[in-house]
């Protein structure tokens, strides 16, 4: 059994809803988890008292969530020394279009390469359309940008894109390499052995 810490960024919710997920299923696998919004997360908090760390955000207009980026810079060092994964949700990750989903991939390689970050892995999930959380200019602008992408543009009602067989998979398979090095060397091996 390992110690997980899944510290997630949300803008309206829909990255909480895949962060509980990937604990829930963690914890049917036997896991210890600990899961914590970015937004509330405490000073006293340290990845090095966890095993494995997950690391979500959503992406809204092209933008990770605010406190990701300094989570990341700040906590390098740990996150280095441990198994990791990165989630990220988009709606460039929902459709079927090679070039939007380029689009997604890229938003995290930019992240990762600022972070100098190198997760064990990575899961790209679609996301959601939260009209009714909206205020009026993001309705709009998220509008128009649904427009091109996923063509929901009736703001009377929300969209959820989210493919939960991969994250459940996603949970699954971070979990067995978390697994696998537990057996090798206790789950505190060198981030190498994961990262080639």
């Amino acid at each position: 059994m390992a110690s997980f810490l899944v510290v997630y960024g949300t803008g309206e919710g829909q990255t909480a809803k895949v962060a509980n997920r990937i604990t829930a299923r963690l914890e049917n696998r036997g896991h210890d988890v600990v899961m914590v919004d970015i937004e509330s997360i405490s000073d006293e908090l340290s990845i090095d008292a966890f095993d494995a760390a997950l690391i979500g955000s959503s992406i809204h207009v092209g933008k990770h969530h605010s406190a990701i980026p300094e989570f990341l810079a700040s906590n390098r060092e740990a996150l280095h020394s441990r198994p990791t994964a990165f989630f990220q949700l988009s709606l460039s990750s929902a459709v079927d279009d090679e070039e939007r989903r380029a689009e997604a991939a890229a938003y995290v390689d930019g992240l990762l390469e600022e972070a100098d970050w190198h997760p064990d892995r990575i899961g790209l999930f679609g996301g959601a359309l939260r009209y009714s959380k909206y205020g009026f200019l993001k309705r709009l602008l998220m509008k128009r940008i649904a427009k091109d992408a996923t063509g929901d543009v009736d703001t009377a009602r929300d969209y959820e894109y989210t493919d939960w067989n991969e994250v459940e998979a996603f949970a699954d398979d971070f979990a067995a390499f978390v697994e696998g090095r537990e057996g090798d060397d206790g789950g505190r091996g060198t981030a190498e052995a994961g990262n080639q």
